[in-house]
């Protein structure tokens, strides 16, 4: 209990923090994208993100790919996607979605016979990895997006997605909980490495993008919105079928050689 109190001062800590952020944006001048109207502070702060990135995360994750074995580096993001079933059980249960059992049950599973989820051994039996998420629940309990936002360190998000990092990554994340902290940040650290790694394949198309930053928010809008309409699907016309359609193939072609990612 304690250290779920202390991991709440956290929360309402960073919260803080954000909120001026935020708040000073609503006076930022809207752009002519009516998703983006805080554009001149994310601008900035995708600027700072990329910075840190060429800085610290991309050369360590250039450097995990070139020593880590391939083998390994799938034992390394299966541990970490079963990690974060936890989150996806919870975020079913909490839309209502009796999707959850077998969410949790994937993670039962994994968790033992996948050796702490070092392996995936629930989808070749029918449990597939499914994507939720606080803002997916957001979404399924009626609130809107909200305006499009890059958050310190975290990257693309929306308004409405943007206490995932929170609430997915910290209070519903078991490796928070882990009494050890050496351990806990160790672990942590990798985790972000491995996804960064996952994503070099991609480092060329945006670099190569007339702008990089409406290529990134576009790319993440639209994929938002794909997730949301396959896991929320609803009837749709000719038109709007040919739509996500044609979103999924672009969404394939730009992740195709980061399979290993989430």
């Amino acid at each position: 209990m304690k250290t779920i109190t202390t991991r709440l001062r956290r929360a309402g800590l960073l919260g803080a923090l954000l909120a001026p952020l935020l708040g000073g944006c609503a006076t930022t001048p809207h752009a002519s994208n009516p998703d983006d109207p805080w554009q001149g502070y994310n601008r900035a702060m995708y600027g700072f993100n990329t910075a840190l990135d060429r800085t610290v995360l991309k050369p360590a994750a250039k450097g995990y790919d070139a020593v880590t074995p391939t083998f390994v580096r799938g034992r390394v993001s299966d541990f970490f996607s079963n990690l974060g079933d936890v989150s996806v059980t919870a975020n079913a249960l909490l839309q209502g979605k009796p999707q959850a059992l077998e969410d949790f049950t994937r993670f039962l599973m994994n968790s033992t016979f996948g050796l702490a989820g070092l392996f995936d051994v629930a989808t070749p039996l029918g449990l597939p990895k499914h994507q939720e998420d606080i803002g997916m629940t957001l979404a399924a309990w009626g609130v809107p997006q909200g305006p499009y936002v890059v958050l310190p360190l975290f990257g693309p998000s929306t308004l409405r997605n943007a206490p995932s990092p929170l609430v997915d990554g910290t209070l519903l994340n078991p490796l928070g909980y882990y009494e050890h902290p050496r351990t806990r940040w160790a672990l942590t650290a990798l985790k972000f490495i491995s996804l960064r790694a996952s994503l070099l394949p991609l480092d060329s198309t945006i670099d190569e993008a007339y702008d990089p930053y409406a290529f990134v928010r576009n790319a993440y809008l639209q994929h938002r919105r794909y997730l949301l309409e396959r896991n929320n699907p609803k009837p749709a016309g000719p038109k709007q079928g040919q739509q996500l359609d044609s979103l999924q193939q672009e969404l394939l072609q730009m992740q195709s050689g980061s399979s290993s990612s989430q």
